[in-house]
C-alpha cells in the first residue's frame, strides 16, 4: 500500500477553497443583511485589537463543528442546514479549512470571506468594539 504524498499547506488551502464559493467583504455585508451567519473565529486578543462585525457569532476554532453541526446535540441556535454561513479569520487562510469543513459536516451553504475581518474593515464596512465572548 502506499501512503499518499503530502499536499503541504499551500495544497491543503487550495484544495479546500476549490469546494467554496468564496465572497467578497460587500457580498458578506449583503449576506448578513438578509440572514447569513456570520462566523468569527479568531483569537479574542485579534478580536479585542481590531473589532468585530456587528451581528456575527464569536466561536472558538476548536469547537466550531460542535456549535455548528446543523443536526448536532451542542449546536447554537438560529441556523439550519440551509442557513448561509459565512467564516472569518484575520486574513481569509484559516477561515477556508473551516467552511470547508462546515460543508463537509452539512452546512452546503458554509463559505469564507476573503482577505478575512481585515478586508472587511479596509472596505470601511461596520466594525464594533471587540472582546465578546466566545462560544465555546
Amino acid at each position: 500500500m502506499s501512503t499518499p504524498q503530502p499536499l503541504g499547506v499551500e495544497g491543503f488551502l487550495a484544495e479546500a477553497r476549490s469546494e467554496l464559493d468564496r465572497v467578497s467583504p460587500a457580498r458578506a455585508d449583503e449576506l448578513r443583511r438578509r440572514g447569513a451567519l456570520l462566523v468569527d473565529i479568531r483569537p479574542h486578543h485579534d478580536r479585542l485589537a481590531e473589532g468585530e462585525v456587528p451581528g456575527s457569532v464569536v466561536v472558538e476554532r476548536i469547537v466550531l463543528e460542535w456549535r455548528l453541526d446543523p443536526n448536532g446535540a451542542h449546536r447554537i441556535p438560529g441556523f439550519t442546514s440551509d442557513t448561509p454561513v459565512v467564516v472569518l479569520c484575520n486574513e481569509g487562510y484559516a477561515s477556508s479549512l473551516a467552511a470547508r469543513d462546515l460543508r463537509r459536516i452539512g452546512l452546503a451553504r458554509a463559505t469564507d470571506l476573503v482577505g478575512g475581518f481585515r478586508a472587511w474593515a479596509a472596505a470601511g464596512l461596520p466594525v464594533r468594539p471587540g472582546g465578546t465572548p466566545a462560544i465555546t
